[in-house]
């Protein structure tokens, strides 16, 4: 009987393995743990936007504009819940990721706006601010780069056979991905100018000196 038993759980984890259904589970858990590292990175900027803004304002209170809308985008960021079924929601996960595309358009206008007072800049704490912003989007970029590419495996472990059948039968779906933000600007052919060239500058002949009078 017990060996009856160990034959089955046998014949059963070879179908499993042959069928991708580990492969699958393998994948999931690493889309999890890359998505976990991009909602930290993105949680870290937005707790350095309030300290950010309260400098600035020390020194441009009157960049009423910039202070509000950077205020307002970070404000819509943390009205969308990103819990772990949003990456399996791709209208929320569109929402999710225009939000955070606008809050950093903003958060960037904000910086080019320090740039016009030479006192802001100099301010300590405005550096170190600064300089942690820039860390932080070097490492979102760095943590959806790694989204990217986790969602890609799991994608084409569910679409590929055999390990579409097991997918369509536990109801496994393809996830959401983050796409280019600027893709209506890329996708646009560039315009090509050819200019005619300059005309060369005229040559003014030199004057030619009048001969000398008869003696």
């Amino acid at each position: 009987m017990r060996m009856r038993l160990l034959a089955v759980l046998a014949l059963a984890a070879t179908l499993l393995s042959g069928c991708g259904y580990n492969q699958i589970q393998i994948n999931d858990e690493s889309v999890g743990a890359a998505w976990s590292e991009v909602l930290n990175q993105y949680k870290r900027r937005a707790d350095l936007i309030p300290n950010l803004v309260s400098v600035v304002q020390g020194y441009a209170s009157h960049e009423k504009e910039v202070l509000t809308r950077v205020t307002e985008a970070r404000a819509n960021v943390a009205g969308i819940k990103a819990t772990p079924e949003l990456i399996n929601d791709p209208a929320a996960f569109a929402r999710f990721q225009k939000a955070q595309s606008e809050l950093g358009g903003a958060l960037a206008r904000l910086l080019v706006v320090a740039e016009n007072y030479p006192n802001l800049k100099a301010d300590a704490n405005f550096r170190d601010l600064q300089a942690q912003v820039e860390g932080t989007e070097n490492r979102i970029t760095v943590a959806r780069n790694r989204y990217i590419k986790a969602v890609q495996e799991y994608n084409i472990s569910v679409r590929t056979f055999p390990n579409n059948l097991t997918a369509m039968v536990m109801g496994w779906q393809t996830k959401a991905n983050f796409t280019v933000e600027d893709e209506k600007a890329i996708s646009a052919p560039p315009a090509i100018k050819f200019d005619a060239p300059a005309a060369p500058p005229a040559v003014t002949p030199a004057p030619t000196s009048a001969p000398a009078p008869a003696k």
